[in-house]
C-alpha cells in the first residue's frame, strides 16, 4: 500500500494494516465459500466458528476461564450497557455506587439513576476530570450491589493505572483500553466495551459477565436486554453484527501472535512516554490536562498557549497527514488517541512535528 495516513482518531480508531488486508483479501469469498462473511447465515457451521473463534481467542488475550464467564456479542455500544448494566443487576431493595471521572461516567450514572438508586461514591468534576481516585481518596459500600467505574476516559485524558478496591461487585466499561494492557479479570462481576478503540470497527459491544450474575436478570426484562436470555442463546436471539465480530476475532489473532497483552503494555507505555517528555520538555508550550498519576497511554489531551495556535495545529498537522488531532467538542484542545494499533512510527512522526511547530511558533 502507497499511502497510509498517521490517524490519531479518538474512535472508530486505527485498526492493524495486516487485519484490513486479509479482511480485503476474503471480503468477498470467505475461506472458499464463495460468499463473504457479510452474506452468510449467522447460523451457518462457517460463522459459528468464527464467533466461536473470537470468544476463546478473548479469553485466552484476557486470561480469564469460559467456565466461569460468559462472553456476550450486543449491538447499541457502551451507552446501552449504561443502562442495561442496572436493569439487569438492580433490584428494589438495592443500590449500586458509580466512580464519576468524566463525560463516560457520568451518562452512566445518569441512565442508571433512571433504574433504581444509584450513588456517586467519587467525583472528580470539581478537579475538571483530571484525575481518577487513588484508593486511599474513596470508600465503597460493601452494601452496595455493585460500584461502577470507567477504566480510561478518552475526553479528558486520564485512566485508572490500577483496579480499584472495591468491597461489591466491580462493574467497569473498559471501552477505550480494553486489550491494550493484561487485566485480571477475575476482580470483575461486569466488563464490557464497545469495540471500535482496540478490538474492532463500530458495531459490536464485548460484555463478560461472571455466570452467577446471570441469576439477577429479570424475567420481565424484554429477552434481547436480558443477560441471561442473550447469554443462553448464544448472543444469537437476534441476527448479530457479524462483520464486526469477525473483525474482532481478527484483531484477536493478531495480537496473540504479537505476543499478547504484556507485549501490547509495553509497547503502549513507550508510545504515551514519548508524547508526556515532549510536553516536559516543553517549557509549558504543550500543557497535559491529566494529572501525572492519571494520565492515560490511550488518549494524550493537551493545550496550546492559545486556542489560534490550536486551530493552527491542527491545520498543520492535516497538511503532514497527522489527523484525527482535535480535542472533543465540549472541552476543545487537541488530543492524539495511540490505541494498540497506531504504530510506533505515527507517535514519532507526531513528535517530530510538535518540535518543529513549537520552534517556529514557540
Amino acid at each position: 500500500m502507497s499511502y497510509r495516513a498517521h490517524n490519531f482518531s479518538a474512535g472508530p480508531a486505527a485498526l492493524p494494516l495486516n487485519v484490513l488486508e486479509e479482511a480485503k483479501a476474503e471480503l468477498t469469498n470467505f475461506q472458499e465459500t464463495g460468499m463473504s462473511i457479510m452474506e452468510m447465515s449467522h447460523r451457518s457451521k462457517d460463522y459459528e466458528q468464527v464467533q466461536q473463534d473470537a470468544t476463546e481467542n478473548m479469553a485466552q488475550l484476557l486470561d480469564f476461564d469460559l467456565k466461569e464467564y460468559s462472553v456476550l456479542w450486543m449491538g447499541g455500544g457502551a451507552r446501552t450497557q449504561f443502562a442495561l448494566v442496572p436493569m439487569n443487576l438492580l433490584d428494589g431493595d438495592s443500590f449500586a455506587e458509580y466512580i464519576d471521572t468524566g463525560a463516560w461516567s457520568s451518562y452512566a450514572i445518569k441512565e442508571a439513576k433512571k433504574v433504581g438508586d444509584t450513588r456517586v461514591a467519587y467525583s472528580s468534576e470539581d478537579a475538571g476530570h483530571n484525575h481518577v481516585p487513588q484508593n486511599d481518596t474513596f470508600k465503597s459500600d460493601a452494601n452496595a450491589k455493585y460500584l461502577h467505574y470507567t477504566s480510561n476516559n478518552t475526553i479528558f485524558g486520564t485512566q485508572f493505572q490500577d483496579i480499584p478496591e472495591s468491597n461489591s461487585t466491580l462493574i467497569c466499561d473498559m471501552s477505550s483500553d480494553i486489550l491494550s494492557r493484561p487485566m485480571n479479570v477475575s476482580k470483575f462481576g461486569v466488563i464490557y466495551a464497545g469495540a471500535q478503540k482496540n478490538m474492532g470497527p463500530a458495531g459490536v459491544t464485548m460484555v463478560i459477565i461472571r455466570k452467577d450474575l446471570l441469576e439477577c436478570s429479570s424475567e420481565n426484562l424484554p429477552e434481547v436486554m436480558n443477560y441471561a436470555k442473550v447469554s443462553a442463546k448464544g448472543s444469537m436471539l437476534n441476527t448479530p453484527p457479524v462483520f464486526p465480530i469477525y473483525m474482532v476475532g481478527l484483531v484477536a489473532k493478531h495480537l496473540l501472535k504479537l505476543g499478547g497483552l504484556e507485549v501490547m503494555e509495553k509497547t503502549n507505555q513507550r508510545k504515551a512516554a514519548h508524547l508526556y517528555t515532549l510536553f516536559a520538555d516543553s517549557n509549558g508550550f504543550y500543557k497535559g490536562h491529566a494529572r501525572h498519576d492519571s494520565r492515560s497511554n490511550m488518549n494524550v489531551t493537551f493545550r496550546l498557549p492559545s486556542e489560534n495556535l490550536e486551530k493552527q495545529f491542527i491545520a498543520e498537522a492535516a497538511k503532514a497527514q497527522l489527523l484525527g488531532l482535535k480535542g472533543h467538542r465540549s472541552v476543545g484542545g487537541l488530543r492524539a488517541s495511540i490505541y494498540n494499533a497506531v504504530p510506533e512510527e505515527s507517535v514519532n512522526a507526531l513528535v517530530e512535528f510538535m518540535l518543529n511547530f513549537q520552534k517556529n511558533n514557540g
